[in-house]
Parts: structure tokens; sequence; C-alpha cells
């Protein structure tokens, strides 16, 4: 099984309206960059790859056949609070505050502009979750 650098076996693929404003707010928020995409005839975004450091997600402009989703993505980041930070000043809304979890991470959450909610997670320690 070959599965492409930067992808895991399960690769979150979401749809949302108005994909153009969401690769800019996803680049702006969590410093993604698009590693590839397609379109159809009429422009509209059929498939849009977006990594995240070494993690990639890939999205679509939400249709009549594949309405827009909803999911809930954990983000591992070096700095929660300036994840936060730049996140919320990107456009997100602040729907947790950072703060130390007693699994040890610090984390914060925010929903995207597209109603997506964001989990901005700092790991603390190298021990395992169980």
């Amino acid at each position: 099984m070959h599965v492409p650098a930067g992808f895991a076996v399960v690769t979150p693929y979401i749809f949302v309206d108005g994909a153009n404003e969401y690769i800019d707010f996803l680049t702006a928020a969590f410093g993604a960059r698009e590693i590839g995409r397609s379109s159809d005839p009429t422009g509209r975004i059929a498939n849009c790859q977006m990594l995240f450091d070494t993690s990639a997600i890939m999205l679509s402009e939400a249709s009549d056949q594949f309405p827009a989703s909803s999911v809930s993505l954990y983000l591992y980041v070096a700095d929660a609070d300036a994840a936060m930070a730049r996140a919320i000043a990107a456009g997100g809304e602040s729907i947790m505050p950072v703060s130390d979890m007693p699994y040890g991470d610090r984390q914060g959450g925010i929903r995207d502009p597209r109603g997506i909610l964001w989990w901005m997670s700092q790991r603390m320690t190298d021990a395992p979750y169980f």
C-alpha cells in the first residue's frame, strides 16, 4: 500500500462553502500550505490538499451532491497560546481558552469561519496518553 508523504492512512477530507476563502483562512490561521488542487470545468475546487507541517487534509467546495460537512480537527502545535492568537486574528472564534489539560496537553479551541472546530494542542510531555 502506498500512502503519499504527509498523508495518513486516514486523512481528514472536508466539504466547505467558499473553498477559496477557506484555503486563505487555513494559510493565515495555521500556516498550512496548498500542495495540490484540481478544479472542475466551471472552476469549482474539486479537491485541494493542504499541508500542516507534516500532516495533510483534503477539502472540496460543497455542492448539492456533497453538502458542507462538519468535523472537529485536533492540531498539534509548538505553542498553543501563539496558535490560538493567530487563529483568532485570522477570523476564528474562541470556544475554549488555552489551558493545561490533565492528559498532558496545553490546549485551546476555535470555531473557524465555516463552523469547523479546531483544537490546538501543545503536548507538554513525552508520556503516552494512556
